[in-house]
């Protein structure tokens, strides 16, 4: 019976979800076709859904969209990548010792709030191609939530266990492997999942600027051809596919950390 339920009220809360698209989409359509102006906000130029999804199927079934996607998956995942290997391994570093924090935590407070596209010049600067530029971007997007996430999360295990642990005879790495990362794990899994989003930010600035392939690029593109409709296809497939990396985090997680499985239906 419970289980009758629980799937009934998992059946209704998807078919909200997909109502509320629904509506947007409806919504979209009615201001596009009106024209509507707000005085602040205009929906003259704006295309209406269907305009849009003619777009999207021309541009599926043109041989430049897998072009495209491997271009800007490559460089999200390269530069992600080494933010999750630097940014755990400082954020251990700087949640564990007094001294890594002092030493190694003021100038990332200090290059932290500076935006992904103030750092594009510099990175065309330093490397040597536009390739290596733009993974620099998505790594510098990724790693200061990453690393603070990661430092919150080892400073906040409980030090009671660290302490029982060593008393009854665990050593540095038994700790650390046993006590210390399953209390930072979901702190740490939040911070993977907001660094992949900011690398998908960061990543379409610098396809902008610096790209000849990528969702980003074609994106700005289409802007500057004035093909309204692809801008907003473009859109879509980022949305899309940060979406799909976040629930791939979350779901990684959740399949790591079995004992803080909710009880909220999801």
């Amino acid at each position: 019976m419970a289980t009758v339920i629980r799937a009934r009220l998992v059946g209704t809360r998807w078919v909200i979800r997909g109502l509320s698209i629904l509506a947007c989409i409806a919504l979209w359509q009615v201001a596009s076709v009106t024209h509507l102006n707000l005085g602040i906000v205009t929906f003259r130029n704006v295309p209406p859904p269907v305009e849009v999804a003619q777009s999207a199927v021309a541009l599926f079934r043109s041989p430049k969209l897998a072009a495209h996607i491997t271009s800007s998956l490559w460089r999200v995942f390269a530069g992600y990548g080494a933010a999750v290997v630097i940014g755990v391994m400082l954020g251990f570093a700087i949640g564990r010792s007094r001294a890594a924090s002092d030493l190694l935590l003021p100038p990332l407070e200090l290059l932290r709030p500076i935006p992904a596209v103030a750092w594009i010049p510099l990175s065309i600067l330093m490397f040597p191609s536009s390739e290596l530029s733009m993974i620099y971007i998505t790594f510098i997007g990724a790693l200061f939530p990453i690393v603070l996430n990661t430092v919150h999360g080892v400073a906040n295990v409980d030090r009671r266990l660290v302490a029982s642990a060593r008393s009854l005879g665990a050593g540095g790495p038994a700790i650390l492997r046993e006590v210390v990362l399953p209390g930072a794990a979901p702190s740490i899994v939040t911070g993977l999942a907001i660094g992949m989003g900011t690398s998908w930010f960061c990543l379409v600035t610098a396809e902008m600027i610096s790209g000849q392939f990528g969702i980003g690029y074609y994106t700005w593109e289409a802007y500057t051809l004035q093909n309204y409709a692809d801008i907003i296809v473009g859109m879509l497939i980022i949305g899309l596919l940060g979406m799909g990396s976040s629930w791939l985090l979350t779901t990684a997680g959740r399949l790591l950390m079995p004992w803080r499985s909710s009880k909220v239906v999801r």
